[in-house]
């Protein structure tokens, strides 16, 4: 093994800010910076979340009025942000839904009233917003949801499948998995060797 020598100097002269290097005060001054910025940002994000979101209002002015089917489609591509369904699909969810609830088609077009008013997607804040002061319509927000993403509609013990496939839940994965079914394959296919290994 061999020695190095200590350099006993070189620990003062790391620490000592008057004798850093040019380039090390620009890095530091910009640190600062963008500490500043994020504290900033962060600052604006915390005091704008306490207003209304009214000014998403406008985009839905042309929301159908009353709570029927095309009332009910508006509402949900809304809450899911998506631009369009399948309407064979969107027929089945809202017959579901209007079986299941009473008071559905007035939900429908009191919530479309309510975010003409108040804004507020996606459904997780609109829900959390309603929760105290309309509980009904924070309930038939995660009907909706529900119907769209899981393919349910109702309570135990009357549960209505509405979709499977078509579920939005796998959406976000069909690129990578297979629609879990019954089976695949022949029984006990998972313990085979792939025929390209």
């Amino acid at each position: 093994m061999t020695d190095v020598p200590k350099n006993n100097d070189a620990r003062h002269e790391a620490t000592h800010p008057a004798e850093l290097s040019p380039s090390a005060s620009v890095s530091a001054s910009r640190r600062a910076w963008v500490l500043g910025a994020c504290a900033a940002a962060a600052t604006l994000a915390f005091a704008g979340a306490g207003r209304s979101l009214s000014w998403i209002a406008p985009a839905f002015a042309d929301t159908p009025a009353g709570g029927g089917l095309d009332a009910f489609l508006a509402l949900s591509q809304r809450l899911t942000g998506r631009t369009g369904f399948d309407a064979s699909l969107g027929k089945r969810v809202y017959d579901a839904l209007v079986k299941s609830d009473s008071q559905f088609t007035q939900n429908v077009g009191a919530l479309n009233t309510w975010l003409q008013g108040h804004g507020g997607v996606p459904s997780d804040t609109v829900t959390q917003a309603l929760q105290v002061d309309q509980p009904a319509l924070a309930k038939t927000v995660s009907a909706i949801m529900r119907a769209w993403y899981l393919g349910l509609v109702g309570d135990m013990p009357h549960v209505d499948v509405v979709a499977y496939e078509k579920a939005l839940m796998f959406e976000p994965v069909k690129d990578v998995l297979t629609i879990p079914s019954y089976c695949r394959d022949v029984p006990f296919y998972w313990t085979k060797k792939p025929l390209s290994a």
